[in-house]
């Protein structure tokens, strides 16, 4: 492990890789991106998700075990953009540090593939949202739907194929921009918040079952509205200053905590559990429609619609970024790494926008759900966390073990604030359970042939005896995958 993180520290980027001054992100923008790309379209539907299978008890644990979950994961990649500032793209570098260049390569796969297909999540609920203004968009998968979707996918490919300076000050404004409805919505249901409703039956129906199987509910739900926090780290290559990329990290999870459990907590006070659960998305517009009248129902669906246009600015520049370093590492084909005259890495784009394209014209003929998409690709991204953390927790009892407790690299907090993180990702595992996980191989065992080109264009050898063990691991698990999904004994 320690060779494998001098290799990794000792490449230098390729030089059309390192940022100039002018494209460089200072730490209001990165709070900006981490901030854009985590709030989306799952806040609006929070409070829908969370009830669907938990009562009001349940629901403020699975608060308390995700955010004292996602903290320490933000912390981690606190830590670790100061410590290791030499790794670029912490999502891939972190897990290739850990275990070698086909995890590293499996993680920005991974990510990449949560990436765009959530991008393809929030077009649906962007057009599902003007459905309600325009019965044609339907929700969100008719051709109507899909056709404008395509606009949206093109259009904004041109804008960020202009430059990432660009962007991500157009996704800093659109991020102010969203933020005010979901603020006056926390304020507005506050003044009609009932205590009796949020108390009635606190523990949930018993047909909901223990309040175990609620909390786990709730996980895949509070992931998915988290993911994001790491969008700094996938940009540090491109930040102004190494800290600006911790700070970052940090001061947007916090913000995006705050709105996430006041929407999910205060919306409990309006409805009570089985009401809430019953509710159309996005639930928040029925919740503020109680409270103010049918301009709240307005409010947050045009609220939706900017929000999801945002996220999604946010996560195909992150989208790109997740393609673009490892190909210049070598680890994925070259012409990923390949940039405009604007620092753009347009041919990352061109490939992330056209799965985005595909699977669009694939969900008007399979009519894929919003709820569906998010699960999959909440699935995709567990396994990148926890290569994260686990990096993060091995370099700490290494630093401990090698230079002793009191040495100024390690933090007190560092261990067990790294141990607690890999606890969650393990804990977010279980919870998915084992249908996410064959789904996850499903699409991460293809990726192993553009790994091969990779390896072929540097002539390397392709895998070493324990990447071929995990390479079989995932093709056994794929191919189970496959079975149960022909045999209708597995599906989204």
């Amino acid at each position: 492990m320690a060779s494998q993180n001098t290799a990794v520290a000792s490449d230098p980027p390729p030089a059309s890789a390192v940022s100039n001054a002018k494209e460089s992100l200072g730490v209001a923008l990165l709070v900006a991106l981490v901030v854009g790309s985590t709030i989306g379209s799952g806040i609006f539907g929070l409070p829908q998700n969370m009830a669907a299978g938990a009562g009001a008890g349940a629901i403020l644990i699975g608060w308390a075990v995700t955010g004292v979950g996602m903290l320490m994961l933000a912390l981690v990649y606190q830590r670790l953009a100061i410590r290791k500032p030499e790794l670029d793209n912490g999502v891939y570098a972190y897990a290739r540090a850990l275990s070698g260049e086909y995890v590293g390569f499996n993680s920005a796969w991974g990510y990449w593939i949560s990436a765009w297909i959530g991008n393809v999540g929030y077009l649906v609920a962007a057009f599902g949202a003007l459905g309600y203004f325009y019965p044609a968009f339907g929700a969100g998968n008719t051709l109507s739907s899909i056709i404008g979707a395509s606009v949206v996918v093109w259009v904004v490919h041109v804008l960020v194929l202009r430059g990432i300076q660009g962007a991500a000050v157009l996704n800093a404004a659109v991020t102010l921009a969203k933020i005010v409805p979901l603020v006056l919505f926390i304020i507005l249901v506050a003044m009609a918040f009932q205590v009796d409703t949020f108390s009635f039956n606190f523990w949930g129906d018993p047909g909901l079952g223990s309040v175990l199987d609620q909390v786990k509910s709730t996980m895949l739900v509070t992931v998915w509205v988290f993911i994001g926090i790491e969008g700094a780290s996938v940009y540090s290559a491109r930040a102004r200053q190494r800290a600006d990329v911790g700070r970052a990290t940090v001061i947007g999870f916090l913000i995006t905590l705050m709105l996430l459990m006041s929407v999910s907590l205060l919306s409990l006070g309006i409805f009570a559990q089985p009401e809430l659960a019953a509710l159309k998305n996005p639930s928040m517009a029925g919740v503020l429609e109680k409270a103010v009248g049918t301009w709240g129902a307005i409010l947050i669906y045009i609220g939706l619609i900017v929000s999801v246009g945002g996220g999604f600015l946010a996560w195909t520049l992150l989208a790109a970024e997740s393609l673009f370093t490892p190909a210049g590492d070598g680890v994925m084909p070259t012409w990923l790494a390949r940039q405009n005259h604007k620092g753009v890495p347009a041919n990352a784009l061109w490939l992330t926008s056209s799965m985005v394209q595909i699977f669009l014209l694939l969900t008007l003929f399979s009519k894929a759900s919003y709820l569906a998409l998010i699960s999959l690709s909440t699935a995709m991204i567990l396994v990148p966390y926890l290569f994260s953390a686990v990096y993060g927790l091995s370099l700490t009892w290494r630093d401990k073990v090698h230079h002793g407790a009191g040495n100024a690299r390690l933090n007190r907090l560092d261990i067990p604030v790294a141990t607690l993180a890999t606890i969650y990702c393990l804990w977010l595992l279980y919870a998915a359970g084992l249908k996410y996980l064959l789904l996850s191989a499903l699409l991460y065992a293809p990726g192993a042939v553009l790994y091969l080109v990779a390896k072929r264009q540097r002539g390397e050898r392709a895998f070493t005896a324990r990447e071929r063990f995990i390479l079989g691991a995932l093709i056994v698990l794929a191919l189970a995958s496959t079975y149960l999904l022909a045999t209708g004994r597995l599906g989204l």
